[in-house]
């Protein structure tokens, strides 16, 4: 159910989340969507750190839908457990076809005028519908203890603005391919192909002037770029053709009176689109928006369709997971802290969130003595450096209040239904966070979720019970395994509020710049050897990493190592004798504590992509893709070549001694 407007792809970067994990910023369905914007992560697609590192969790946790399905032990379970069943009845959902759809559609052919969208915005807001612009409720980056209203870019189904407008013969095919896509599903509607096909030139036409007034994802990274509160006044006048004070109203926001826009060029694009004469092509739009964003909740030829050219085509996915996977993730998206509570009872004891908390304490102290050491940073921003590590809140396992589901109705003969009933509680929820306080408990991942993520507006760290598993962290292995795989993960995510973006807030979660002059100049410089580094990397051929994209991400794999080593170095001093257990002559399994490290640190990014996957990702993900992941980050630390006897000059260590910021 994706809602196409303006608040999709920017409140993705409004509500700033830096998460750990490899997976695209889900481009099917945009952050603007219900769903998204009460941070339910786990959208459609998108993945975690790597499809093997969760899939055990989802076997867990299937397992345990399974159960609550066919005999549920509280009303919760059964809540969830009805859910799921729904999900997985294909035979009903594949004999009601479009049915669900049509009364989205009906309303859509209804419109007569622009003047029209703006409440048919408001109406479908919370079923996922709209075009052009929507509004969701975030930390205002100047005053985090503000929740503010804001507005976006977005509208756009292909994976990101180059697919518009990059003139390469493989993006041209990309587009024809689309194109045929489109035309495909209206006939699947019922449409004619010459009315498909004119339709289809009309969604083109929209999305391709929307891509071309829309900030690129690097220009999106930057905190000042996306930050403009307007009087909704001063909105109105940019954005004549739209009536915000009735859109606002109708969402049950009409006592905003500012609203933050992170995207400026967007303004003048969209409102350029709300005119009259293009009704008929708003319209052809706003359908293919509605039957793209539902295809996975509708029958098998809906979702057979739709999988071939964004799945297969776009990222080279041979074939549909298997339906109980699908089904186990979009519960957990919809229900994850209903879910969440049995299954962190099986899965994580209190003895593993104490070990875990240990473990985070030995990573921050770690980063203390890195920020003590650093030979290029003066004494005064020293001392506002390790006020802000010290301020850091640590979040581990789960909630410590969980969310209440009581008000969400669920049928287990109306998938269709629960996903959007889902939706328009997600999207109550956010909207009703404006003018409260800001609850920094609140969670954006579910507890099963493989990942972990840094929230600079908060400036806190956060790990779900599911990454504190094997193989990113085990309480049966040596100190130099879990150091290397979730060790290197904590010291990822606290690097994030010191890197390029991160480093603009200040310890409260408000953009404020602490650095001395001479010292930010220092490290923009430093931050900028990742960036030429990166660039330079392959992905697939003709294709290279993004490095200002991806240098967030990069300086926190490169910091996050460096962290984690020292913080077992200091375990292994402080346990003497008792750290040499398990060792003999030194080794383990025939390999020192260092390099045990750092086999664990690579044996984590270990999987396949297929060239499409690996593409996608480096025009779209502010990740680099996993084997640079590990090359890139060992080649600028010289512990591992000590630790494997490389010399400068060999592969993985350059002969420059490779960039370092922390």
């Amino acid at each position: 159910m994706n809602l196409v407007g303006a608040g999709t792809g920017a409140l993705d970067e409004a509500l700033d989340l830096d998460v750990v994990g490899r997976g695209d910023e889900d481009d099917a369905v945009e952050a603007g969507t219900p769903a998204s914007l009460g941070r339910v992560f786990r959208r459609e697609d998108k993945r975690g750190l790597d499809d093997d590192d969760g899939e055990y969790n989802n076997y867990l946790l299937y397992k345990d839908l399974v159960a609550a399905a066919e005999t549920p032990k509280s009303p919760l379970q059964k809540k969830y457990g009805d859910y799921f069943a729904a999900c997985m009845n294909t035979e009903a959902i594949d004999k009601l076809g479009d049915e669900p759809l049509q009364p989205d559609l009906k309303a859509i052919e209804e419109l007569t005028s622009v003047k029209e969208l703006p409440a048919f915005n408001a109406r479908q807001d919370r079923r996922g519908g709209g075009a052009f612009f929507a509004v969701a409720v975030t930390q205002d980056q100047k005053d985090s203890s503000q929740q503010v209203a804001a507005t976006g870019q977005g509208g756009l189904t292909l994976p990101d603005r180059d697919y518009y407008l990059n003139d390469s013969p493989r993006f041209v095919k990309i587009r024809e391919g689309y194109v045929a896509n489109m035309v495909a599903t209206f006939q699947l509607l019922g449409d004619s192909p010459e009315k498909s096909a004119k339709e289809a030139s009309d969604v083109m036409t929209i999305e391709t002037a929307l891509a071309k007034g829309s900030l690129d994802r690097v220009a999106m990274r930057d905190p000042a770029t996306r930050y403009h509160p307007m009087s909704v006044a001063d909105l109105q006048a940019k954005t004549p053709n739209f009536d915000w004070q009735t859109y606002l109203s109708g969402i049950g926001l009409g006592q905003a009176k500012t609203v933050v826009v992170t995207s400026l060029p967007y303004l003048d694009t969209a409102n350029a689109q709300i005119t009259d004469e293009n009704l008929p092509a708003i319209k052809s739009y706003l359908r293919w928006h509605a039957v793209h964003g539902s295809a996975p909740l509708l029958s098998k030829k809906f979702e057979d369709l739709n999988f071939d050219f964004f799945n297969r085509t776009l990222g080279g996915q041979k074939e549909q997971q298997p339906r109980w996977q699908r089904c186990t993730s979009v519960t957990d998206r919809a229900l994850g802290e209903a879910v969440g509570q049995d299954w962190v009872k099986q899965n994580f004891p209190p003895a593993s969130k104490d070990a875990t908390e240990r473990l985070v304490k030995a990573l921050e102290a770690a980063m203390a003595q890195d920020l003590q050491s650093l030979p290029w940073m003066s004494p005064e921003t020293r001392v506002e450096a390790r006020k802000k590590l010290d301020a850091i809140a640590d979040k581990i396992g789960y909630p410590n209040q969980w969310r209440d589901y009581s008000t969400l109705e669920v049928k287990r003969d109306d998938y269709f239904g629960n996903v959007q009933r889902s939706s328009v509680y997600e999207r109550h929820r956010n909207l009703s966070k404006f003018g409260k306080p800001v609850d920094t408990m609140e969670w954006g991942m579910t507890p099963p979720t493989v990942n972990a993520y840094y929230q600079p507006s908060q400036n806190n760290i956060n790990f779900p019970a599911g990454i504190l598993q094997p193989p990113f962290y085990d309480v049966t292995k040596d100190a130099a395994v879990n150091f290397g795989g979730i060790g290197v993960v904590i010291g990822h995510e606290m690097t994030h509020g010191f890197d390029d973006q991160g480093a603009q807030y200040d310890p409260k979660g408000n953009v404020r710049m602490w650095f001395s002059p001479d010292d930010l100049k220092k490290f923009k410089d430093r931050s900028e050897c990742y960036a030429k580094e990166y660039d330079g990397f392959e992905v697939a051929p003709g294709q290279n990493l993004n490095g200002h994209l991806t240098l967030g991400e990069n300086s926190a794999d490169n910091a996050g190592i460096r962290i984690a080593f020292q913080a077992l170095q200091n375990t292994l001093k402080e346990q003497g004798d008792k750290a040499e257990t398990g060792y003999v002559d030194g080794k383990r399994d025939g390999y020192t504590a260092d390099q045990r490290f750092f086999i664990t640190f690579a044996q984590v990014w270990c999987g396949t992509e297929t060239q499409q996957a690996a593409i996608n990702q480096a025009k779209t993900n502010p990740h680099s893709t996993g084997e640079w992941r590990v090359k890139g980050t060992v080649q600028n630390f010289d512990e591992f070549g000590k630790a494997f006897g490389c010399k400068k000059g060999d592969p993985m260590m350059p002969a420059s001694g490779g960039c370092r910021t922390w």
